[in-house]
């Protein structure tokens, strides 16, 4: 019997068991007419491939056009949960402004016309300037001042990130940095102002409407999305993970193109 195929726009692959798991999940969840859904998406490395820096990325216009047929079909119930200032995402999806959350739960808005709230304050400057000048430290460090939260991006000087890691620890082990908490991801380190993650920013979302009330599901990729992954067995949801199976997925999609193309077909055969 042939394998399952994942087509659309985003491009045409071959689809993994894992993968057609995840996609037939996802699909089944958009058409369970017994309670609505609410979607909730994290960005770098699950909608958008990862770029050699934040700015570099690819969004697809096949992509837009999903999410927001699908934030239609959902009743305003998608989300975006990134660890990007909201600022930044607005201007990769451009024109489509969607319900969002920035900086790992900092900053988070309901509806698209709606000012956004600021739930952590910035990062202090002596902070900052820290952690500027350990990134001019080594070559091929890239530093990104989200206000909030600052990350230290090291795909270009791979080799640099124990030096870097140990660096962080020490730093935040100050006593006038108790406050601050590190996040790896992949290639990256983020320092925070706050203990909020991307679990929290959801829970918030769904005491409001038009989320309250739904089963939620969460696609995610990294260690900064495992709070959110794990909740969502918790609030009998659904979580997928992409890359590989993390702690509460119950399906794994291949790669960012795998995740788009089960949108985009999404958005085309559900009448949601």
């Amino acid at each position: 019997m042939s394998r399952p195929m994942v087509q659309g726009p985003a491009g045409a692959v071959s689809a993994s068991p894992g993968e057609a798991s995840a996609s037939a999940r996802l699909d089944a969840w958009l058409n369970d007419r017994r309670q609505a859904g609410a979607l909730f998406l994290d960005v770098d490395g699950t909608l958008l491939d990862i770029a050699e820096s934040p700015t570099a990325v690819c969004v697809p216009r096949e992509l837009c056009a999903a999410l927001e047929c699908l934030h239609r079909r959902l009743g305003g119930a998608l989300a975006l949960v990134s660890g990007r200032p909201l600022d930044d995402l607005d201007r990769l999806f451009a024109p489509l402004r969607l319900p969002a959350c920035g900086g790992h739960g900092a900053q988070w808005r309901v509806h698209a016309d709606k000012p956004l709230q600021q739930e952590a304050a910035a990062l202090t400057a002596p902070v900052r300037e820290r952690l500027q000048a350990l990134a001019r430290s080594q070559a091929g460090i890239l530093s990104e001042d989200k206000g909030s939260s600052f990350a230290l991006h090291y795909r270009a000087a791979p080799a640099a990130g124990p030096a870097l890691a140990a660096a962080l620890h020490a730093l935040l082990g100050e006593p006038e940095n108790a406050g601050l908490h590190l996040l790896p991801g992949k290639m990256v380190f983020e320092v925070i102002a706050h203990g909020s993650d991307k679990a929290q920013a959801i829970r918030r979302f769904l005491a409001v409407a038009p989320f309250a009330g739904r089963r939620p599901l969460f696609i995610g990729d990294d260690v900064t999305d495992e709070p959110a992954l794990a909740l969502m067995p918790e609030l009998h949801g659904l979580a997928l993970s992409v890359g590989r199976l993390l702690p509460g997925a119950s399906a794994v999609f291949a790669n960012p193109a795998a995740v788009r193309a089960a949108l985009v077909q999404a958005a085309g055969g559900t009448d949601r």
